[in-house]
């Protein structure tokens, strides 16, 4: 490798890391003039393309990533992503399909873009089950994606919010205290867990949650209210 290829690969993947991309495709691209043979220049391509809503120039980058390197999981995973937002349904599975085997190997291999896309697929999908009534089928899309994605506290306080309604209050308890500790300042997760608690019969706790997401948010209408009518009836 001359030293000017090696100059516009190190810029490239700096500007990439960076997020700068229209930076980055100046560079890459100016690596495809002299060699296609980087799958991984391939791949990062493709990201670019698909941020600008470029989604059959991704999908092109991401198959060449593939055939130059078919145990590219990362590619694969953006592939599946790309084929999905083109209404490429069966391709995007079958392609995911083969990511998520090869990941099993090499779990830490996966770009975390690719990672949060695959989960709110996983989440889009168990949203479709529920509002159909297929909770068991949605509860399993959404445990996926939190598979994937452990710390999206939005994505485990809706697994949460399906195991309170169909009575389990304990999951559902344990689901919204992981959200809660994985992300602290999500209200949303401790107005939940209060409200579980207090179906439990555990009444200060909830009321505890209830002043706890005030803190964080004291213009929420919901723990207000909640504070409110527990206050009002434990008076009473």
């Amino acid at each position: 490798m001359d030293d000017r290829l090696k100059q516009l690969l190190t810029l490239g993947r700096e500007h990439y890391e960076n997020r700068e991309f229209e930076r980055a495709e100046h560079y890459l691209g100016q690596v495809l003039e002299r060699t296609r043979a980087f799958a991984d220049v391939h791949n990062m391509l493709g990201v670019i393309f698909h941020d600008a809503g470029k989604f059959a120039q991704a999908q092109a980058a991401f198959e060449e990533a593939l055939s130059i390197n078919p145990r590219y999981t990362e590619a694969a995973l953006n592939l599946a992503v790309t084929y999905n937002d083109l209404g490429k349904y069966q391709d995007a599975k079958e392609i995911y399909s083969r990511a998520m085997a090869a990941s099993r190997s090499q779990p830490e291999s996966v770009d975390p873009f690719a990672r949060g896309k695959i989960a709110n697929m996983h989440a889009e999908v168990g949203q479709a089950y529920a509002d159909v009534g297929l909770t068991r089928e949605a509860a399993l899309e959404l445990r996926k994606a939190l598979e994937l994605c452990p710390g999206f506290a939005d994505l485990r306080t809706r697994l949460g919010n399906l195991y309170r309604d169909v009575g389990d209050l304990d999951a559902a308890r344990r689901e919204y205290e992981e959200a809660k500790r994985s992300s602290p300042k999500y209200v949303p997760a401790r107005v939940h867990l209060g409200v579980a608690l207090f179906s439990l019969g555990r009444r200060e706790e909830a009321i505890r949650e209830w002043e706890e997401a005030l803190g964080l948010d004291p213009e929420n209408r919901t723990a207000k209210m909640y504070l409110r009518t527990v206050r009002r009836a434990g008076g009473a």
